[in-house]
C-alpha cells in the first residue's frame, strides 16, 4: 500500500465483498421458507418423509426429494405427531447462529476500521502508522551518460553551469577560500529548449547522483503528503551526497502563496513549499547538494524560493539563433543517414523560433518520411516536407475542394504574397501554397532572413498589411467576403492592440503602457472609459488605414494579382524562387508596356 489512504479504502472493499460473499453463502445452503399451516398439511397427508431440528427450525423433505425449512411455535405438541406417522426425526445443536453472529461483528469491525483511515486523513491527521506508507521512495535514476557534447545552441548556460561541475567534483576548492557553494540553479525559458536536458548534462559531467522528478510528484489531494515526501527526498539525497536534486515544472509546487483562506487542495501546495523551503535552508556547510528546478513560467513563483540562499542562480535558455540551430541539428543529425544534398546551414535559417526540442522532432520528421517513401537517404526534400508539415499542418489531399473556393482561396493566397512582395519592411516569401493544411484552405508562408529581437512600427504596420492582403484581394476580384480572414483580422487585431497599448508606438496615445503586463496586475477594465475610448479609437485607425493602403496596393498591381493567382491555380504550391520568377515576368512586361506607351505617346 502507498498510503494509509488506500489502505483503508481496500478495508472497505474487502468488508463489502466479504459481507456479500457470506450472504450469497448463507442464502445457497439454506432450504426455502415453509408456512407453518403448510407443514401441518403435509403431515395430515402423510408426505412428510423426515425432520431434522435445528434451534426452533425443523427442516422437512417430502416424498418427492424437496427440503423446505419451517419455524417451530410448538416443538412440545408437533413431536409426538410425528412420531405416531412414523416419520424420521434427528436434531443438532444451533452452534453456527454464534459463527454467524461473531462473523458480523468482525466484518462490522472492519467497516469501522476502513472508514476511520479513510476519514481521518481526509481531516488530515495523522495516523500511527501513516509515516512510512505516506511517503514515496526516491532513489537516483540512470542519466544515460549525457555530458555537455550532448547540448548545442546555448552556450552561456552552459558556461555558466561549467562552475556548478566544478562545485560538485573539488567542493574543498571553494570552502578552502571561504566560498559557498550555490544551493539551487533555476533554468527558467521556454517549453523544449534543453532545461531538462541541462540537468542531465550537470550530473553526467559531475557523475554524481541524480534525483529526478517533476513538481506535480510532490502534489496529492491529502494534507501532509507532498511535504513527507520533500523531507523523504533530501534525506535520501543526504544520504548520496554529493548529488543533484533536479525537479521539472517546479511552478506546481512554488507558486505565490494566497497568505487567506485557501481550499485544501492549496494548503497541500503551500505545505508542500513551506517544506521545501525549509529543506533547502537546512543543508549543512559539508554536504554538496544542489537542486536544479525548470519552469517556463518564473513570474508565478514565490519570491521566497528565489531569494539568495535557495535559487542562487537563475538561468535563462532562449531558444537557440541560428547558428545554435545549425550546431543542433549537426548533433541530431547524427543518428542519420543523410543525401549530400541536405544543407544544414540553409535549413536552420528557415526554422526560426525552432526549440530544441521541436528541432529534435524536425529531424525524426523527416526521417519518417525518408523511409514512409521507401529511401535509404534522408534527402533535402525530406526535410522540406517535414518542415511544411510542422509550420503549415499536415495536407488534407482528400478534402473536396469547389473550383470556386479553389479560386477564392488562390486570391486570397496571391494578395498575401504581392503584399508581401511589394512592400519593402516585411519578412521574404518562402512557400505559398492552396492545398488544405490543417485547418487552413491555404497558407503564405514568410521566413525572416536572420532572427528578429526587435521590431520596428514600419514592420508591424507592413505585416498587418500582408495579413489584410488577403480579405482586400478577395474584396476586389468576386466584390464579395468570406470567412477565410477570419484569422487573419485576428492577428492584425492583436498586433495592432499591442502597438497602441504595449509598446506604446502611437502617436495619438503616447509612449504609455495600458493594460496588464507581465509583471503588472492593472487590467484595462481600470482604465477610464474615455482612454479605453481613445485606445479602442486608435487601433480601429490603424487597422483601416493599413486596409485602404492595402487596397490601393492591389488595385496598382491588379494584373500581378490575376497572374500570380493563375500560377497558384496551375501549380497549386509555389515556393521562393518559383514566385520570384512571376514577380519578375510581371515587372518586365510592365515595362515593356511604358515602353510601348512612350513610343505611342511620340
Amino acid at each position: 500500500m502507498k498510503n494509509s489512504i488506500q489502505f483503508g479504502l481496500f478495508i472497505l472493499t474487502f468488508s463489502v465483498l466479504l459481507l456479500i460473499g457470506y450472504n450469497i453463502y448463507l442464502r445457497e445452503i439454506t432450504p426455502p421458507e415453509q408456512k407453518y399451516t403448510d407443514l401441518l398439511h403435509e403431515l395430515e397427508n402423510k408426505r412428510i418423509l423426515s425432520v431434522h431440528f435445528k434451534g426452533g427450525w425443523a427442516t422437512t423433505k417430502d416424498e418427492y426429494g424437496r427440503t423446505y425449512r419451517t419455524y417451530v411455535p410448538d416443538l412440545q405438541t408437533l413431536i409426538p405427531q410425528l412420531i405416531s406417522k412414523n416419520i424420521t426425526l434427528s436434531a443438532e445443536p444451533d452452534q453456527e447462529a454464534g459463527t454467524a453472529a461473531f462473523m458480523k461483528y468482525v466484518l462490522l469491525a472492519m467497516l469501522v476500521f476502513g472508514g476511520w483511515l479513510l476519514f481521518s486523513n481526509r481531516s488530515g491527521k495523522k495516523l500511527p502508522f501513516a509515516e512510512n506508507t505516506r511517503s514515496k521512495r526516491f532513489s537516483p535514476v540512470t542519466t544515460d551518460t549525457v555530458t555537455f557534447e550532448d547540448v548545442e545552441g546555448i552556450a552561456e548556460a552552459k558556461l555558466e553551469l561549467q562552475e556548478i561541475v566544478q562545485f560538485l567534483k573539488n567542493p574543498e576548492k571553494y570552502r578552502e577560500i571561504g566560498a559557498r557553494i550555490p544551493r539551487g540553479v533555476l533554468l527558467q525559458g521556454s517549453p523544449g529548449t534543453g532545461k531538462t536536458l541541462l540537468a542531465k548534462a550537470i550530473a553526467g559531467e559531475a557523475d554524481v547522483a541524480f534525483f529526478s522528478l517533476g513538481g506535480s510528484d510532490f502534489v496529492e489531494m491529502f494534507v501532509g503528503v507532498g511535504a513527507s515526501r520533500v523531507r523523504e527526498l533530501f534525506d535520501e539525497a543526504k544520504h548520496s551526497a554529493p548529488c543533484i536534486i533536479f525537479i521539472d515544472e517546479i511552478d506546481a509546487i512554488g507558486g505565490r502563496r494566497s497568505g487567506g483562506t485557501s481550499s485544501g487542495a492549496s494548503d497541500e501546495r503551500e505545505q508542500t513549499l513551506n517544506a521545501l523551503l525549509v529543506a533547502m535552508d537546512g543543508f549543512s556547510s559539508g554536504e554538496t547538494i544542489i537542486v536544479v528546478a525548470a519552469t517556463n513560467r518564473p513570474e508565478i513563483l514565490d519570491p521566497a524560493l528565489l531569494r539568495p540562499g535557495r535559487f542562487d542562480r537563475q538561468i535563462t535558455i532562449p531558444v537557440p539563433d541560428v547558428k545554435g540551430r545549425i550546431k543542433i541539428l549537426a548533433v541530431h543529425t547524427q543518428k542519420i543517414r543523410m543525401a549530400p544534398d541536405v544543407d544544414l546551414p540553409s535549413l536552420a535559417r528557415s526554422i526560426p523560433g525552432f526549440s530544441g526540442a521541436e528541432i529534435a522532432n524536425l529531424v525524426n520528421e523527416a526521417a519518417l518520411m525518408a523511409a514512409r517513401h521507401d529511401k535509404n537517404l534522408v534527402e533535402m526534400a525530406d526535410f522540406e516536407e517535414a518542415k511544411d508539415k510542422i509550420i503549415m499542418g499536415l495536407e488534407r489531399k482528400s478534402v473536396v475542394v469547389s473550383e470556386q473556393d479553389r479560386r477564392v482561396t488562390a486570391y486570397h493566397e496571391a494578395g498575401h504574397a504581392i503584399v508581401g512582395m511589394i512592400l519593402p519592411d516585411t519578412d521574404p516569401i518562402h512557400k505559398i501554397t492552396i492545398i488544405p493544411r490543417g485547418r487552413a484552405m491555404g497558407m503564405t508562408q514568410q521566413l525572416p532572413l536572420d532572427d528578429r529581437n526587435t521590431y520596428s512600427l514600419e514592420y508591424l504596420l507592413a505585416r498587418i498589411k500582408t495579413l489584410m492582403g488577403g480579405r482586400v484581394a478577395e474584396a476586389l476580384v468576386f466584390h464579395r467576403l468570406t470567412t477565410g480572414a477570419s484569422n487573419d483580422i485576428l492577428v492584425a487585431t492583436q498586433i495592432a492592440q499591442k502597438i497602441v497599448c504595449e509598446w506604446g508606438m502611437s502617436e495619438t496615445m503616447g509612449p504609455i503602457a495600458y493594460g496588464p503586463q507581465e509583471n503588472r496586475q492593472a487590467p484595462l477594465s481600470e482604465l477610464s472609459e474615455q482612454t479605453s475610448q481613445a485606445i479602442d479609437r486608435e487601433i480601429q485607425h490603424i487597422i483601416t488605414e493599413c486596409y485602404e493602403e492595402t487596397t490601393a496596393i492591389l488595385t496598382k498591381h491588379n494584373k500581378f494579382l490575376h497572374k500570380f493567382a493563375e500560377a497558384l491555380l496551375l501549380n497549386e504550391t509555389l515556393d521562393a524562387e518559383e514566385a520570384d520568377i512571376v514577380y519578375r515576368h510581371y515587372v518586365r512586361e510592365r515595362e515593356m508596356e511604358r515602353k510601348l506607351s512612350g513610343v505611342r505617346s511620340e
